[in-house]
């Protein structure tokens, strides 16, 4: 699950790269589509074209927003994964941080209820966290 996770925020950073570099862009296929279809009359039939770009200014804001949306959630993880790091009680590396729309799952072993505990405290504390999901389980 994690290198399926790390594969699509590698893509999903390549293509907001190159789209904010002006490479590439959703409209580029749908644009290149309209113009193998449109009759070449010599005039241009406005409403529809104004229906096309419509179209288009939807679905390319519904890309952007799921962009933002996976890189806030991935800068989110990032963030309460770093300040576990940080801890002297917690052991990042046996949690597992995962977030989805600003809630947080929280999964892997702890040692001690102490060690869950501050892990709880440190993602709830992040700012941009919605709720914290547990899932941490107590190794005997």
């Amino acid at each position: 699950m994690k290198t399926v996770f790390q594969v699509v925020l590698i893509v999903a950073i390549l293509a907001m790269g190159s789209y904010l570099l002006g490479f590439w862009s959703p409209g580029d296929v749908a644009l290149a589509r309209w113009r193998s279809v449109t009759p070449a009359t010599g005039t241009a039939d406005t409403g529809a074209v104004r229906a096309r770009l419509e179209k288009l200014d939807e679905q390319t804001g519904r890309v952007v927003q799921k962009v933002e949306d996976f890189a806030s959630d991935a800068a989110l993880s990032g963030k309460i994964k770093s300040k576990m790091a940080l801890d002297e009680l917690v052991r990042a590396r046996s949690i597992d941080v995962s977030t989805t729309g600003g809630v947080v799952t929280l999964t892997g072993t702890v040692q001690t209820t102490a060690e869950r505990d501050k892990a709880l405290t440190l993602a709830r504390e992040t700012a941009g966290v919605m709720r914290v999901v547990d899932r941490l389980v107590l190794q005997p």
